[in-house]
């Protein structure tokens, strides 16, 4: 895990290494990151939504994760400008994106669907391809933009 230190003269990425779960696996599926939300995360216990971003180098691999933005009962402010700062500072070649629906139903709503459409064009432009968007909801239930084409 890498974590963010703040310095008199800035902020320099630190990495970190836990021996609480292995993410050296390759992402070949929406539900390898899936069972990360559950097992790691623990999503499905949350309250209110939070919106998590996944870091993978050019072989699929998670490199870190970090939360984003922690919100309400329905809805988490997400901007890209958060999102890319972190993807760029793990130097990471692709991202996944997850967030969870704590009322446990993972259909996408019409503000995931917009905010799934401006992370691929602001991704497009830096070069960080958004891989996929995955709602979880009650344990083991969640929804793949990328494997129910949506993206």
């Amino acid at each position: 895990m890498k974590k963010h230190i703040f310095t008199k003269f800035g902020l320099r990425l630190v990495k970190e290494t836990s021996g609480t779960y292995n993410v050296s696996n390759k992402v070949t599926s929406a539900i390898d990151v899936a069972n990360i939300c559950y097992n790691v995360l623990r999503t499905h216990e949350f309250v209110n939504e939070k919106f998590h971003v996944f870091f993978l180098n050019t072989k699929n691999v998670v490199t870190g994760f970090t939360e984003i933005s922690s919100g309400t009962l329905n809805a988490s402010l997400v901007h890209p400008r958060e999102v890319f700062k972190a993807a760029i500072l793990n130097n990471c070649n692709s991202i996944i994106v997850t967030h969870n629906h704590p009322s446990g139903d993972v259909t996408p709503s019409q503000a995931d669907i917009q905010v799934t459409d401006i992370l691929k064009k602001a991704g497009k432009l830096l070069n960080i391809e958004v891989l996929d968007h995955i709602i979880t909801g009650d344990e083991d239930t969640y929804y793949s933009m990328r494997e129910n084409g949506t993206i």
